[in-house]
């Protein structure tokens, strides 16, 4: 039997669940608490992986969608895993969600009893998203490169999920303590048979998400919120019948990148562990999750529109500049203030259950009341130390004029940047000619000595999740951004005056004023048909 496909209601951008202002995201109590249903579901999926757009050159189209991904290639596939839903099932079941119908394909059916128990440890109506990734969509352009390109997809999407909760006034929580074997046998990814003559998709990781309101502070269940799934449960829930097969996506037998899968096997995450999250003082006071001394912009637009509105700049003017202020709130939007608990840290960094380890490297070009120049942004006040130490060179280090007080940004050293910006990133003139682009330095060789190679992914992880926040917050500027993957590591180490494998460059991102292609038509995102999109009913029996 294949796998029946539920339509999820196509709804229009003033219908209920409307979305709240962009900015009421980031603060506290300001988005009203919408209950989990089947219209509360469409809006978010509508928000964090459905299409956003047509576009068309010719008779060239393709969808754009509202999670970034390297190329437009898409590599990333989204579950759920569900209590009954009036209008989805009368029982709780994990589906796969296809974007090109924005709709939801039962995968396997589940029982309330097995469900309840699964879940027993989080909070009412919790329910899970799973993302994993096709590694031939980026391999067959991108090569060996393409694995850390899936990856920084999967951080995409995480923001794009833990945005798309917080319209609704959901949480949102990285499950980072499940091992990928209880995440394949969940989603049904080690099942050989569904996969026969097609592409495989390999384990990222798993969400869970609660709706919150006034009733539930007071359960036991929400004051610790574990960050993992008893395998045993999964196991139970796996030998359930399972519907429909995978399509193939390509007519062609991908090409081998025996690499990627090293990577992949020397990164997965074998073991799992059985790590909680407190959630005591979160219910307390909200409020120190949102606090910030960044003076914030008159509401205007929605965070539906500027959702849906994103795109990634192709190139830029080379004129447009953003005033100081703006600059500063787009760096205290990435801030994830690691000094607090994880769950009172700010939306979206409280779904990241570990230190964060990213800190930014700025070439600044057009910024109004800002120097031009070699800049460093320390996201973690516990590193600045480390961090200073390990940038070898005569730099200023000195905080800008007006800087807020909580945001820890230096000016290295002055000057025209425009240039080495470019060089840096592959001779990409976008890196230049925008109004300030940047490199994301991780903390890399302690962290993985101290948490292990499977830690390698969510480096990547956080540095997607960098770039979707920066993606939406160039929209809100009336600006755009795009993120770059093709970079020279070593010359931006170099730039900064950094050796070894302590810090390395993993991610680059650039906003400025976009040049429009008028020979680009857009269209509505649905009523079009998209191929090479995954299936599971499509070659069943």
């Amino acid at each position: 039997e294949g796998a029946s496909l539920v339509s999820l209601p196509l709804l229009r951008p003033d219908d209920d669940p409307q979305s709240p202002s962009y900015d009421d995201l980031y603060e506290a109590g300001a988005v009203a608490p919408v209950p989990v249903s089947l219209r509360s579901l469409s809006r978010f999926f509508e928000q964090a992986l459905a299409l956003t757009a047509w576009k068309q050159a010719g008779e060239t189209r393709w969808a754009l969608r509202s999670n970034p991904s390297s190329g437009n290639l898409h590599p990333t596939e989204g579950y759920l895993l569900i209590g009954a839903i009036a209008g989805l099932a009368e029982t709780p079941g994990l589906y796969h969600y296809v974007p090109k119908e924005h709709a939801l394909e039962r995968r396997v059916e589940s029982t309330k009893d097995l469900f309840s128990r699964l879940m027993h440890d989080f909070p009412p109506d919790a329910f899970l998203v799973g993302l994993s990734s096709v590694h031939w969509r980026e391999a067959w352009k991108y090569g060996e490169r393409a694995f850390r390109y899936c990856q920084h997809d999967v951080g995409h999407a995480v923001g794009a999920i833990r945005i798309a909760a917080a319209t609704l006034s959901w949480e949102a929580l990285l499950l980072g303590g499940v091992s990928d074997a209880t995440i394949e046998e969940l989603l049904g990814l080690n099942r050989e048979a569904d996969f026969e003559g097609a592409e495989r998709e390999h384990p990222d990781c798993l969400m869970v998400l609660w709706p919150v309101g006034p009733a539930r502070p007071g359960s036991a269940a929400t004051s610790r919120i574990p960050l993992c799934l008893d395998p045993a449960i999964v196991r139970e829930q796996s030998r359930h019948p399972w519907y429909g097969k995978a399509n193939r996506l390509s007519r062609d037998n991908p090409v081998s990148w025996d690499i990627i899968d090293e990577v992949a096997a020397a990164s997965r995450k074998a073991t799992t562990e059985r790590l909680y999250v407190d959630c005591t003082a979160e219910l307390s006071d909200l409020s120190t999750r949102h606090s910030s001394s960044v003076t914030r912009h008159t509401r205007s637009a929605t965070a539906g529109q500027i959702i849906r509105q994103r795109r990634s700049a192709v190139s830029f003017d080379g004129k447009t500049s953003i005033p100081v202020r703006r600059f500063f709130q787009m760096l205290d939007r990435v801030l994830p203030r690691a000094e607090r608990p994880v769950r009172q840290r700010p939306m979206p960094w409280d779904a990241m259950p570990w230190d964060p380890a990213i800190h930014l490297v700025l070439f600044v070009h057009r910024v109004e009341g800002l120097k031009p120049g070699l800049y460093m942004l320390v996201r973690n006040q516990s590193t600045e130390a480390l961090l200073k130490q390990a940038v070898q060179g005569q730099f200023e280090w000195a905080t800008p004029p007006g800087c807020p007080h909580d945001l820890s940004l230096f000016l290295l050293q002055e000057g025209d940047v425009r240039h080495v910006a470019a060089q840096v990133s592959c001779g990409q003139e976008i890196a230049g000619e925008s109004c300030f682009s940047l490199g994301m330095i991780a903390e890399f060789e302690a962290r993985l000595r101290d948490e292990g190679p499977w830690f390698y992914r969510r480096l990547f992880w956080e540095a997607g999740l960098i770039g979707q926040v920066l993606y939406l917050e160039a929209e809100a500027a009336g600006v755009r951004g795009t993120g770059i993957g093709c970079f020279f590591d070593d010359p931006v180490h170099q730039v900064f005056g950094l050796t070894g494998y302590a810090f390395q460059s993993l991610y680059h991102f650039t906003i400025g004023g976009p040049v429009e292609d008028p020979r680009l038509t857009t269209l509505p995102p649905y009523g079009e048909q998209v191929r090479g999109d995954r299936l599971w009913a499509i070659g069943s029996e």
